[in-house]
């Protein structure tokens, strides 16, 4: 058996395999410059970045939890997608058999022109704009207004010379957004809009997750592809062994896949590979895809 690591082993696997799967996390976007918000740096000012991420959280201030989102979209929008972004999106071109699932709401896989029929977005949108009230069905696609309304301004600030933002120091004080201050839903007049991600305790779209299980139970799966993420939310995580019951081997493309606690998931004839993601999947991919151009291009053909 091929070590966990080798490339060529690997790619040679590649190779022979058709249908493959990606489940992609926030450490695919690390090198685009956009923050986890996982570990150590899970923290935004002096709030758990997770406890934002929820209704409650929105429904007691609404105008912190928009700033944290509305700087989220800021960075976003100037970040630029990486070469692992790219070599992905290159894969699904040439291979109509490759779904990709991204935890991911940077929007950064689609500008990187990664086909949308093979794109699947677990987490929603940071560019999508839905309603608060749970009974109103309104959304709003691609909003890419920055900021997002005047109230969210201090989110949108870059500053010279590698200055610190002021919103980021926990003892700066920051202007109280009261809802008015908020825009309110256009359609019911009611709620607020809110950013149209998936928040803790909610469910993911129904619709989606059918078509995801439709796609997968097809036929067997050669490949999956663990990418950027700890596998720890469900259920996203809970692909990667619905994948193995597929038949599929699992490939690992994260800085901490090949530390000591994350070794024992590592199965015969699977790979893993402590590397960084836009580092890597180009080298590991390139069987398929291959190079890149001077610009930083896959072919599109």
């Amino acid at each position: 058996m091929a070590p966990h690591n080798d490339v060529e082993a690997f790619h040679q696997v590649l190779r022979s395999s058709r249908r493959m799967l990606a489940l992609c996390g926030a450490g695919l976007s690390a090198s685009s410059g956009l923050p986890t918000f996982r570990g150590a740096g899970g923290y935004w000012r002096n709030y758990d970045s997770a406890s934002l991420a929820t209704v409650r959280a929105f429904r007691t201030d609404p105008g912190m939890v928009w700033l944290f989102y509305a700087y989220r979209r800021h960075l976003g929008l100037k970040a630029e997608p990486n070469p692992g972004h790219k070599a992905l999106a290159a894969l699904a071109r040439r291979n109509l058999d490759f779904m990709c699932l991204t935890q991911n709401v940077d929007n950064l896989s689609q500008r990187a022109e990664h086909p949308s029929s093979q794109l699947k977005c677990l987490h929603g949108s940071l560019y999508d704009i839905k309603c608060s009230n749970e009974s109103c069905d309104w959304i709003q696609k691609g909003n890419f207004d920055d900021p997002f309304c005047a109230a969210l301004a201090p989110a949108s600030v870059d500053m010279p010379n590698g200055e610190p933002l002021p919103l980021l120091d926990p003892y700066h004080r920051v202007k109280h957004i009261t809802e008015d201050e908020l825009p309110k839903c256009p359609k019911c007049k009611k709620g607020l809009q809110r950013p149209g991600v998936v928040w803790f305790g909610e469910d993911l779209d129904s619709a989606m997750m059918m078509d995801i299980s439709a796609w997968m139970n097809t036929e067997p799966l050669d490949l999956m592809f663990v990418i950027g993420t700890s596998a720890q939310v469900y259920p996203a995580a809970g692909y990667i062994d619905k994948a193995r019951k597929r038949g599929a081997r699992i490939v690992t493309i994260n800085p901490e896949a090949e530390d000591e606690a994350e070794m024992f998931k590592v199965k015969p004839g699977d790979f893993a590979f402590g590397k960084d993601a836009a580092e890597y999947l180009p080298i590991l991919l390139e069987p398929v895809v291959g190079k890149p151009d001077e610009h930083g291009e896959f072919d599109m053909s």
